[in-house]
C-alpha cells in the first residue's frame, strides 16, 4: 500500500504545492474584486449620489443568483458530476463576465441619471454584474476546496486550505488599501446634481480599481488552464499506480443524505453566522473608520486592510496546528468568541481613537484565521469525498443568504438610524457623520449565535466521532 501511494503524483510535495499555488491566483483575483468597492463607498455617494441603502443593495447582489436561482447548488452538482477541471474553468469565465458588466456600469456616464424598477440604474447594473460574478467566485471557491482535498488528503490538508485562504485574503488586503489611491490618481468626468441641475465635472476615477480587478481576473482565468494540465497528470498517475478508489459515483439522492446529517447543518450554520459577522463588516469598515474614528478617507481603507494581513500568517499556522494536534472544534469556539468581543467594543459610543480600531481589526483578523482554518478541513471528516462538491455548495449557498441579507440590512439600518444624513444629502448641505452603533450590535449578536453553534458542533462531534478534535495528518 505504501508503494502505491508513493507512485501517486499527490505524494510529491512539490507537485501538490505547485498545484495549490496556481489555483490560489484565481482566488486572489476573485477576493480582490469582491471587496474593491468597500473603500469607495464615500466616493460613490459623492460622485454618483448613492445612499447607504443603494450601497447595501449592491453588496447584497453578490448572493442574488446563488440564493434565489440556486446557481451555487447547481454548481456543486456540476462539480461532483463533471469534475474540477470543467467546473473551475466555467467558474473563472463567469467571474470575468460579471466583472466586465460591473466595470461597464461604473464607466457609463448616462446611468447615474436613470432608474430601473425604482433603483438607481447604475446601482442596478453594477449589482447585476456583481451577482453574476458572485456565482463564479462561489463556484470557484467550492471547486478549489475539492481540489485541495483531492491533492492533500492524508497530507497537510488544513495547512493547504489555510495557505490558499491566506493568498485569497491578500486580495482582500489589496482591495482595502489600493482602490482609493488608484481612483484619485486617475480622473474621469462625472454627471452630478448641483442646485437641481445636472452638470459634468472632473473627479476620481472610480472605474480604475475595477479595471485593475478585471485584469487580475483574466490572469486568474489563464492560470486555471495551467492547473488543468496538472490535474490531468494527477489522474494519470493515480490510474498508473493502481490506487483503488472506493468512492461511489455521486447520485442526486446523495443530496438527501447530506441534508439529513446534523453535523452538516451545524457546520453550515456556523459558516453563515461567522462570515456574516465578518465579510459584511469589511464592506462598511472603511466608512466606519471615517465616521466613528475620524480617519481621513484616503487612509481609511488601510486600517481594515490589517485584517487580512494578519490572516496571511495565522491561518496557515492554525491550520498546521489542526493538522498535527487536532482540536478543530475548540479552535472554532475560540475564534467565534473573539468576534463577540471585537464587535461589542466597536459598538460602544466611546473609545473613538483610531489606535483602538487598529487593535480591534487585528483581533478580528485572528478570529478570521482561527475559524476557517478548522471549519473547512472539518467538512471532509463529516461528508464523503464523492459528495463534497455538493456539500460545499450547500454550505456556501446557506452562507450566501447571510452575505446577501446582512449587508442590505446594515445599509437600511444605517439610513434609518441616521435620517439626518440622507436629508442633508438631498438638500446639498454639509453631511453629518453616521452613527454605527446599531450595525455593530447586529454583528455582535451574530457572533453570540456563532459561539452557541460552535459548542453544539463540538458536542455532536463527541457523540458521532467525526474526529474534529483529532489531527488530520495520517501517520
Amino acid at each position: 500500500m505504501t508503494e502505491v501511494i508513493k507512485r501517486s503524483l499527490r505524494d510529491s510535495k512539490a507537485a501538490r504545492w505547485s498545484a495549490l499555488g496556481i489555483i490560489s491566483i484565481t482566488m486572489f483575483a476573485g477576493y480582490f474584486l469582491t471587496d474593491v468597492m468597500s473603500p469607495l463607498k464615500p466616493m460613490l455617494e459623492a460622485e454618483f449620489g448613492w445612499s447607504s441603502t443603494s450601497y447595501g443593495i449592491f453588496t447584497s447582489a453578490y448572493g442574488w443568483l446563488n440564493v434565489f436561482l440556486l446557481m451555487l447548488i447547481l454548481g456543486g452538482i456540476i462539480l461532483d458530476k463533471m469534475g474540477v477541471r470543467f467546473t473551475g474553468l466555467m467558474a473563472s469565465g463567469i467571474m470575468v463576465l460579471g466583472a466586465a458588466i460591473k466595470y461597464w456600469a461604473v464607466t457609463n456616464p448616462s446611468l447615474p441619471t436613470e432608474t430601473i424598477l425604482g433603483i438607481h440604474s447604475q446601482v442596478f447594473f453594477a449589482s447585476v454584474g456583481f451577482a453574476i460574478f458572485g456565482v463564479g467566485v462561489e463556484i470557484a471557491g467550492i471547486t478549489v476546496s475539492k481540489i485541495i482535498v483531492k491533492w492533500f488528503k492524508g497530507h497537510e490538508m488544513a495547512l493547504a486550505m489555510g495557505m490558499q485562504m491566506a493568498v485569497a485574503r491578500m486580495g482582500t488586503l489589496l482591495a482595502m488599501a489600493a482602490p482609493v489611491p488608484l481612483a484619485t490618481y486617475f480622473t474621469s468626468m462625472h454627471k452630478v446634481v448641483v442646485d437641481g441641475a445636472i452638470v459634468e465635472e472632473v473627479g476620481p476615477s472610480i472605474s480604475a480599481p475595477i479595471a485593475f480587478a478585471l485584469v487580475l481576473l483574466v490572469i486568474g482565468f489563464i492560470a486555471f488552464f495551467i492547473y488543468v494540465s496538472m490535474d490531468k497528470k494527477l489522474d494519470a498517475s493515480v490510474a498508473e499506480s493502481g490506487e483503488v478508489n472506493n468512492e461511489e459515483p455521486f447520485k442526486l439522492g446523495d443530496i438527501g443524505t447530506i441534508i439529513a446529517n446534523k453535523g452538516f447543518w451545524l457546520i453550515a450554520l456556523l459558516c453563515v453566522l461567522f462570515y456574516s459577522s465578518v465579510f459584511p463588516f469589511i464592506k462598511y469598515a472603511a466608512d466606519l473608520m471615517v465616521n466613528k474614528y475620524g480617519v481621513d478617507q484616503g487612509l481609511a481603507g488601510l486600517i481594515p486592510s490589517l485584517l487580512p494581513l494578519g490572516t496571511l500568517f495565522l491561518t496557515p499556522l492554525f491550520g498546521s496546528i489542526y493538522d498535527r494536534k487536532g482540536k478543530g472544534a475548540t479552535i472554532m469556539i475560540i475564534g467565534a468568541t473573539i468576534i463577540i468581543f471585537v464587535h461589542a467594543i466597536f459598538s460602544l459610543p466611546i473609545l473613538n481613537y483610531w489606535m483602538i480600531a487598529v487593535v480591534l481589526v487585528m483581533l478580528l483578523g485572528v478570529a478570521l484565521s482561527l475559524v476557517p482554518s478548522a471549519m473547512w478541513p472539518s467538512v471532509p471528516k463529516i461528508i464523503p469525498e464523492n459528495q463534497l462538491g455538493t456539500a460545499f455548495s450547500l454550505i456556501f449557498w446557506i452562507q450566501n443568504w447571510g452575505l446577501m441579507g446582512v449587508p442590505l440590512l446594515i445599509g437600511w439600518v444605517l439610513d434609518k438610524s441616521n435620517p439626518g444624513v440622507a436629508l442633508a444629502k438631498a438638500n446639498g448641505t454639509e453631511v453629518p457623520l453616521y452613527d454605527y452603533t446599531n450595525p455593530m450590535l447586529i454583528f455582535t449578536a451574530l457572533g453570540v449565535l456563532a459561539v452557541v453553534v460552535a459548542f453544539m458542533l463540538k458536542a455532536e462531534d463527541k457523540k458521532k466521532g467525526y474526529g474534529l478534535e483529532l489531527p488530520n495528518i495520517q501517520k
